[in-house]
């Protein structure tokens, strides 16, 4: 069974970091683009950013870019998320997502076919 497990979730202040890890199970993704979206409250999930196999290539949302950074170790089947500089708008829950069919990075939560169960991240000012 195929298991993504989000953790590192917290409340925290404004401007502080958070890193999150999504530690993967069940098979490897070794081959796979993995991502990260988050939902707020009354909002809908939207697209963070994303790594392609290999890590040498990422997406970010316009939000984020230059606060957070996606990286991966396949050595572990893990998938970080490190959050720099973080904003209000900021708190959501945080899933990872694994993508059978890319190696590619990929934007759109329909190209992921898996997903994590999700951790609260919570920045409060």
């Amino acid at each position: 069974q195929v298991q993504l497990v989000e953790s590192g979730g917290g409340l925290v202040q404004a401007g502080d970091s958070l890193r999150l890890s999504c530690a993967a199970s069940g098979r490897t993704f070794v081959n796979n683009a993995m991502g990260w979206f988050r939902q707020a409250p009354g909002r809908e999930r939207e697209f963070v950013a994303g790594v392609n196999w290999s890590g040498r290539d990422t997406r970010y949302t316009d939000s984020v870019k230059g606060r957070f950074t996606i990286s991966r170790d396949n050595t572990k089947n893990t998938v970080y998320l490190q959050m720099s500089s973080l904003k209000d708008e900021d708190t959501a829950i945080y899933y990872c997502a694994a993508a059978r069919q890319y190696g590619a990075v990929v934007v759109g939560s329909a190209d992921y076919n898996y997903w994590g169960q999700g951790t609260q991240v919570t920045v409060s000012s």
